[in-house]
């Protein structure tokens, strides 16, 4: 980036901070802070403040690229090392990146799309299974590519990345023991009739991990019980490992109301080839409610590289209402209800419509504020919502010399 380019987005940066209260994280004073500038590749961290006040001039008068603050919180947080910041305890974080996503799209805004329906399906199991409260949720896009969910809670604080990770692996439905979800019964014994075993398997009213998968079989069953026989077939025939047949079989079964509501009871033994239909459609009811986490702690500077970033308990976050220096849009807070109608491509823009001189270094297209830019190498003029992004990403440079 030159330096042209490097001093036109830090005195932007430095306009919005100027102008913006920011919002700043409880117990600041006990938490490291760090920074990446616009002129120096490296992280400055192993800072702290004792005031509001604090964080703010300095913030405001070396107008930082990226702002990030701990999860942790330490008695001496400007200590050089781990060890001697004496770690007290951290939040809960969870880092949910588009880039890291099973099946990531290609397109920023399909990227932001699907991310937010992992962001949704994290909060759900975390008020519903974890119950955690409102109050103690915090939703915060990246100004990136995903969301930060923070969780202030005591009951988490001094949690290990032992049972962090253990938090992480129940979310992603990793280890999950298959067989832990069925249970067995004795049915018949009367005079002449043989008894059998029968296989339960999550019924209604459930908790954890069974109560979602019941609730996901109940509702694929009341979706086939009111379609007509030939779409019911199509979407049964469309899951991984049924097939016409077992479809067939399928519709015919829970159409009875007899048969439905044993369904519902967990009673899967019913069904005729229900050892062949259900690990298949239970497996991937595993896949659709688990939540897609990243594995890679990006920010840890200690020896272990593999560990899910919310088992990282030293990890450093970027700071809610800062900008994002690789995008120029606002590192926003949210709650449950404003993230459900949540357009970072809209609500995350801080920059306007004045128009901005550019030459292009590479082709890059993008949406912004609802304007589509396929752009070509070479000069051009865009507004300065657009232009921002632009050279932040890193695609293109301020052109002085357009009048």
């Amino acid at each position: 980036m030159r330096v042209l380019t490097r001093n036109f987005l830090r005195e932007k940066f430095r306009e919005y901070y100027l102008s913006t209260s920011l919002e700043l994280p409880p117990g600041l004073n006990s938490r490291e802070w760090g920074f990446f500038f616009f002129d120096d590749l490296g992280m400055h961290r192993h800072k702290s403040y004792l005031t509001r006040e604090e964080v703010i001039d300095y913030i405001r008068g070396v107008t930082p690229a990226h702002i990030y603050h701990s999860a942790a919180y330490y008695q001496r947080p400007a200590a050089p090392t781990m060890k001697e910041k004496n770690w007290q305890g951290a939040d809960l974080i969870f880092d949910l990146d588009a880039d890291h996503l099973r099946k990531a799209p290609k397109t920023y805004p399909e990227m932001l799309k699907l991310v937010k329906e992992e962001a949704l399906k994290l909060i759900n199991f975390l008020s519903e299974d974890f119950g955690f409260t409102e109050k103690n949720i915090s939703i915060v896009f990246s100004g990136g590519r995903g969301y930060h969910i923070h969780i202030r809670d005591p009951t988490i604080l001094t949690l290990g990345s032992d049972e962090r990770r253990e938090i992480v692996n129940y979310l992603t439905a990793s280890g999950l023991d298959f067989d832990s979800l069925f249970s067995y019964k004795l049915a018949g014994g009367d005079a002449g009739v043989k008894t059998a075993k029968v296989r339960l398997g999550p019924r209604d009213g459930s908790g954890g991990w069974a109560g979602r998968l019941n609730r996901k079989i109940v509702s694929l069953a009341e979706e086939i019980r009111k379609r007509p026989k030939d779409e019911a077939i199509r979407i049964l025939d469309s899951a991984e490992g049924i097939g016409p047949k077992y479809a067939e079989n399928f519709y015919f079964y829970v159409k009875d109301e007899h048969n439905f509501d044993q369904i519902k009871q967990g009673n899967l033994d019913g069904l005729k080839m229900g050892h062949k239909i259900w690990p298949n459609l239970i497996g991937s009811f595993i896949k659709e409610e688990s939540v897609d986490l990243p594995y890679v702690s990006l920010q840890a500077d200690h020896d272990e590289p593999d560990q899910p970033v919310t088992a990282d308990v030293r990890r450093l976050i970027r700071c809610a209402t800062s900008l994002h220096g690789g995008s120029g849009f606002r590192v926003t807070p949210l709650d449950r209800e404003s993230l459900e109608d949540f357009d970072p491509l809209w609500d995350a823009v801080v920059f306007g419509e004045n128009p901005i001189p550019l030459e292009i270094t590479q082709p890059f297209s993008t949406e912004i504020k609802g304007e589509s830019y396929k752009l070509q190498e070479g000069r051009t003029e865009l507004p300065a919502c657009a232009a921002i992004f632009l050279m932040a990403r890193g695609v293109a440079e301020l052109d002085r010399t357009q009048n």
